[in-house]
């Protein structure tokens, strides 16, 4: 049906089925509770297939009544200050507005004559972006579909710099806290599963360079090629940071590609007190930024960075239909000359939306924030005999665990800390984050929201050990 294309002829009906769409959504936001009504898969599953997608409708009111019952009520709502788990952010409106202009209009960003201005809005935040990190003048890069991808292009080019014909030989070393996606990379790119060395970490979930120095002499030693060094700022279990200009000095003395993943502490780079926190990471090679994470950004809005942008032709290949050798002879601006997709959304706008309105030292406050918040619940953990707090946050993440008062066995201790992070959900009070240290399961609390006060960090504490102690104690019982 015609009526339904948005064209010049159907502008108040778009007008109008927006505007109802956006009612609802405030309207939920306005008087949601908790974040998560604690709705199960079994109860929601049969709801959503009883919906016949081949009998239409025909009513944009009843079409949103239907999704309210479906998705709006049971939604996980991140703007909710208790929605504590993991690096999901409350978004900020001239994004959303951005997020709105951008799927309304559809542009897609691989060529130029599908985009104009778009091209070029993407092409000065990548130099925004890069003049932040401190990449240098032959910097450059693309928009990502999020961090994983981002990782797993800058391993790609990396491995295509390294100097081998073997790839047999290519070894990547990674923090063991680091990003799952370097190992998921290693395998798409052919490298193999040993391909990643892993390298263990001090006690505050830093990389240890001295174990990093020792690697790279044995990979020397053996012959074997450092293709990449992979540094975390931001881990996603403990928001650590790895000590940057220590791994540049490595990777310059074994000339190995030095790739960054910033994903999570990129909010850094618009900070105005914590700025240093990222000092190295200017000597890079290449970087991962989630904007999507620490500058409150809708999902997907995300970057890989790279301090060559030579480097980026070997994400290139030339259709003689799309991106033909003449074009870039002709200096017309195709980003899909550097990116691993091809169709692709104006991301770039939401961001740039919020620098417009915003501007960077809001974004960077508004991180500030939550790195206060984090350490004021760090102060709570430490002084409560009910919890053991792993380490001292750098950003904005805290793991700890529940451990009772009387002696009891630590894989019981394990069961209560599972059981109390699914109570927790179950109820929609709040939701947590779990993961583990060492051999041991632990909560976690990813801080992400200004929103969120000390006062919702204690009260979510004594939920959990509620939970936890309800679990002890039943089985206990059983037990007797």
């Amino acid at each position: 049906m015609r009526s339904h294309l948005l064209n010049d002829t159907t502008t108040e009906r778009y007008r109008a089925s927006v505007t109802e769409g956006v009612e609802r959504v405030a309207a939920r936001i306005a008087t949601t509770s908790r974040p998560f009504t604690g709705v199960s898969a079994d109860a929601l599953t049969p709801r959503v297939e009883a919906v016949d997608l081949d009998t239409p409708l025909h009513d944009t009111g009843a079409a949103l009544d239907e999704l309210d019952e479906l998705y709006l009520r049971d939604a996980v709502y991140f703007h909710h200050p208790r929605y504590l788990a993991h690096l999901n952010c409350p978004v900020v409106i001239p994004a959303v507005l951005g997020e709105a202009v951008l799927s309304a209009v559809n542009s897609s960003l691989d060529t130029w004559d599908q985009s104009a201005g778009g091209t070029l809005i993407e092409r000065r935040l990548i130099d925004w972006t890069a003049e932040r990190i401190g990449l240098g003048p032959a910097a450059d890069g693309v928009f990502t579909s999020g961090g994983t991808q981002s990782n797993q292009q800058a391993l790609l080019l990396a491995r295509e710099e390294a100097k081998t014909d073997s790839p047999g030989r290519l070894r990547i070393l990674a923090s063991e806290v680091g990003h799952f996606s370097v190992q998921k990379a290693a395998k798409m790119l052919g490298l193999g599963q040993d391909a990643v060395i892993v390298i263990p970490t001090d006690r505050d979930k830093r990389m240890q360079t001295v174990a990093l120095a020792r690697e790279l002499a044995r990979l020397d030693r053996e012959g074997l090629v450092p293709m990449a060094v992979v540094a975390t700022a931001g881990t996603t279990d403990f928001g650590s940071i790895d000590p940057l200009p220590q791994i540049a000095d490595l990777c310059a003395q074994y000339e190995t590609w030095m790739h960054v993943d910033a994903a999570y502490g990129c909010g850094l780079l618009a900070s105005r007190t914590r700025r240093d926190l990222l000092d190295g990471i200017e000597r890079a090679d290449s970087v991962t930024v989630d904007y999507h994470k620490s500058f409150f950004q809708p999902v997907s809005s995300s970057a890989l960075l790279v301090r060559d942008a030579a480097t980026l032709r070997h994400a290139t290949y030339h259709a003689e239909y799309l991106n033909p050798r003449r074009a870039a002879a002709e200096r017309i601006p195709n980003q899909v000359d550097k990116s691993l997709q091809t169709t692709r959304r104006f991301d770039a706008l939401k961001l740039w939306m919020t620098l417009r309105v915003m501007g960077a030292d809001a974004i960077g406050d508004l991180f500030d924030e939550v790195c206060d918040l984090a350490a004021e619940g760090f102060d709570l953990l430490a002084a409560d005999p009910r919890f053991d707090v792993v380490v001292q946050p750098s950003l904005s993440t805290l793991v700890f665990r529940y451990i009772p008062a009387a002696i009891c066995d630590p894989a019981a201790i394990d069961r209560a800390n599972l059981y109390a992070r699914k109570a927790l959900f179950a109820s929609g009070a709040a939701v947590v984050a779990g993961t583990k240290v060492g051999d041991r399961q632990y909560l976690k609390f990813t801080l992400l929201n200004p929103e969120t006060t000390a006062a919702d960090i204690a009260a979510v504490l004594d939920l959990i050990a509620g939970h936890a102690e309800q679990y002890l104690g039943e089985n206990l019982d059983r037990a007797s």
